[in-house]
């Protein structure tokens, strides 16, 4: 982790510690962004699901906001399905754990109703915001 690990003393709120998870984590691997088929992102306040679809590669820094404008883009049959559980207003807040849980449902094919069309082989699951953050990459 680079920086302070503290809020109200990072160098980049933007980004916090979670540009080193995801930095870490497409290093371990020959996928990319694009081959992830559904993303379950930490959503404890809006601004870090934001920040994490930049971190983890999805659209560009500061451009968040444009990503998921209309929503389309991130619907359950859209480019990046985001959060198909509801996040944790749906799903309650189990401080990431509902995100790997419903990344392990979709995969499986077991989302019924709110299950990704097209049977998704790659998910990414990742949580936190502040001084500690993780991602997963899971694939079926």
């Amino acid at each position: 982790m680079r920086g302070r690990p503290s809020w109200d003393q990072f160098d980049d709120l933007a980004g916090m510690p979670n540009r080193d998870a995801a930095a870490q984590l497409w290093s371990r691997t020959d996928l990319k962004p694009a081959d992830v088929d559904v993303a379950e992102i930490y959503d404890g306040f809006s601004f870090l699901t934001l920040s994490w679809l930049e971190a983890l590669g999805f659209c560009k820094v500061g451009e968040g906001g444009s990503f998921i404008e209309g929503g389309t883009r991130i619907a359950r049959d859209g480019e990046l399905p985001l959060n198909t559980h509801g996040g944790q207003l749906s799903a309650g807040r189990l401080h990431g754990y509902g995100f790997l849980h419903e990344a392990v449902v979709q995969l499986r094919g077991e989302g019924g109703d709110r299950q990704v069309p097209g049977s998704p082989e790659v998910a990414v699951a990742a949580a936190g915001g502040g001084p500690t953050n993780g991602c997963l990459l899971l694939t079926r």
